[in-house]
């Protein structure tokens, strides 16, 4: 089989720093391949190498010729001005609204990638960060293509959309180089695994779970390794070995070496010890939202919510993109006060809250100095760390615990952000999406971590592996009529939710029909509400033009933005139903 694309012997330095030395490997026609490695180690910059974007240093790159690909790096933007449909549709000549409608693939992303309640003639300058990966994405998938490359494409999508992205990959069969840290979306797509370590890249066969596996291998193999990541990668196989046996595609041979591996490592936490911890450090009121309810413009976001959490609860928190999660946790936190309603805080609570932004760091201090200013030795379960070692913990070597904190990556000030939160030891911990810019080494600390801490957990996370690991009970905000703006048990999981969401979409609503005309005259009634439809659509589309100006107008009147804002979520709501009104009378009209 030709390669794709092909590295022989390739290097690249930045600065000082080599990331990638001597590099040879190969992209063939259908493989599937995840990269894995520390934050900072060279994986965007192989991905960059791949793509053609940025030259080795030495070494050769070449590629198939005629290569179709496109790429979706972190550093991707849209062009100035653009809207949904510029990006998206007009590379395919698609112009009229109802032709991207009844194109199946890009209906298809659109709506999977949560793309279509924004309306295609969104401007992409007033979109969120999220919301514009989301759209380059979706240009990325839309035409035909040999070779796809993605850096993290699971950020900003929830846990719904990353199964959808999951599904597409397998379903499309387009070779992928993918760097994500969402393990349960690697260990789903992937066929092979790279890890870039040490300017070198080690390939593994298989996904997530078998990459864990030859780690654990490879530690019980080579003494010299440390004792300690020995220890975390036998603790995160034996957890992936007590899953569903689908986890992992090696032969019988090596799951009896897997099992023989980690006979003598325990459940990854003793959740009846950690309750009975929990109550004594919590008594028995914890955090309790009583009839609450938020409204934002003409938009309900919490309904009557009367949600109680107890002591040692580890809730998982899930959701559709805007469905309310933050809200919640906003709530719970005492970050935000109810319209209606009441929030009650036990006596004997210490809470901490992670939000998603980045703030609240002490820049002037160094890495260990922010960090010994919450204090100097924390206690996590049976654990006693100092600052230091907490640091060390999370990705800060000895060395780099005396970088300024104003220096600091993004990913890097997440991590000092957790730290020292664990560092107050609160015995309620919410967190909202904390694997955001963590690598997979460090996720398996926190989850270290937070397997042998006592208290309340909830954790809102798009990381389905980390909701699954670390979580014993999974909640959703279910974005249907009877359930908008409250909180539902799952009982099953994730699965549950997923399987819920999918027969909410599979539920169309009815089309009506005379009982008293012929076929023939149900064909003329239906074209004829195509039409109207279709008219309907033009004048949605005028008005939403018109808001977008109004709003750029009323940039200085905080009154007026909201309503105009809230007109311009009912007119793109109105829009995403009749377009779907539209595709249901079409498949009558066939």
């Amino acid at each position: 089989m030709v390669n794709l694309v092909n590295l022989e012997a390739v290097s690249k330095s930045y600065g000082m720093r080599p990331l990638l030395d001597g590099v040879s490997l190969g992209v063939g026609a259908g493989d599937r391949i995840g990269v894995v490695g520390l934050n900072g180690g060279g994986k965007t910059t192989l991905l960059e190498l791949l793509a053609g974007i940025v030259p080795p240093d030495s070494g050769r790159v070449s590629r198939a010729r005629d290569l179709r690909q496109a790429v979706v790096t972190q550093r991707t933007e849209l062009p100035e001005g653009s809207t949904v449909r510029h990006a998206v549709l007009d590379p395919l000549g698609i112009t009229a609204e109802h032709e991207w409608a009844a194109d199946p693939r890009a209906r298809a992303i659109l709506g999977g990638l949560g793309i279509t309640a924004l309306g295609v003639d969104a401007p992409v300058a007033t979109m969120s960060g999220g919301e514009r990966r989301r759209v380059a994405l979706a240009a990325a998938l839309v035409p035909e293509l040999d070779l796809l490359i993605l850096d993290e494409p699971t950020n900003h999508l929830d846990v719904e959309g990353v199964r959808w992205l999951a599904d597409h990959l397998l379903a499309r069969g387009t070779a992928l180089v993918v760097v994500t840290h969402d393990r349960w979306f690697l260990d789903t797509v992937a066929t092979n695994t790279w890890e870039v370590v040490g300017g070198r890249v080690e390939q593994y066969e298989g996904g997530y779970a078998d990459w864990v596996f030859a780690r654990a291998e490879r530690a019980r193999l080579a003494a010299s390794l440390e004792e300690k990541r020995r220890n975390l990668a036998r603790k995160e196989l034996a957890w992936l070995r007590r899953g569903p046996p689908a986890r992992t595609s090696k032969p019988r041979y090596r799951i009896e070496a897997a099992e023989a591996l980690i006979s003598d490592v325990p459940p990854p936490r003793d959740s009846v010890e950690l309750l009975a911890f929990a109550k004594r450090r919590l008594g028995r009121t914890v955090l309790e939202l009583e009839d609450a309810f938020v409204t934002l413009g003409s938009r309900t976001l919490v309904d009557g919510l009367t949600w109680r959490l107890g002591p040692g609860d580890r809730i998982g928190l899930v959701g559709v993109n805007g469905s309310g999660k933050t809200t919640v946790l906003r709530l719970l936190a005492g970050d935000l006060e109810p319209d209606t309603g009441k929030r009650i805080q036990g006596q004997t609570v210490r809470l901490a809250y992670l939000s998603q932004e980045l703030h609240d760091l002490p820049g002037s201090l160094r890495v260990l100095e922010a960090i010994e200013e919450i204090a100097r030795r924390v206690t996590l379960g049976r654990q006693e760390l100092s600052a230091s070692q907490l640091a060390e913990r999370f990705g800060f070597p000895a060395a780099r615990q005396w970088t300024p904190v104003a220096d600091l990556s993004g990913g890097e000030r997440r991590r000092l952000q957790l730290a020292r939160l664990l560092m107050a030891e609160p015995n309620v911990l919410l967190l909202d999406e904390p694997t955001n810019d963590l690598d997979i080494d460090t996720l398996q600390q926190l989850e270290d971590l937070l397997d042998g801490w006592p208290g309340t957990l909830v954790v809102v996370s798009h990381d389905r592996y980390l909701v699954e690991r670390v979580c014993d009970s999974v909640y959703a905000l279910l974005a249907d009529d009877k359930t908008a703006g409250s909180v539902t048990h799952l009982p099953g999981g994730i699965d549950d939710y997923l399987a819920r969401r999918g027969a909410a979409r599979r539920s169309p609503a009815p089309i009506p029909a005379s009982r008293s005309v012929s076929a023939s005259a149900e064909q003329r009634a239906a074209r004829k509400d195509l039409a109207r439809l279709e008219r309907r659509l033009d004048a949605l589309t005028a008005r939403e033009a018109d808001l977008h100006a109004a709003l750029a107008d009323a940039a200085t009147d905080a009154a007026r933005l909201l309503a105009l804002d809230a007109e311009l979520r009912e007119v793109l709501a109105e829009k995403v139903t009749v377009e779907e009104r539209w595709l249901e009378i079409a498949e009558v009209t066939e």
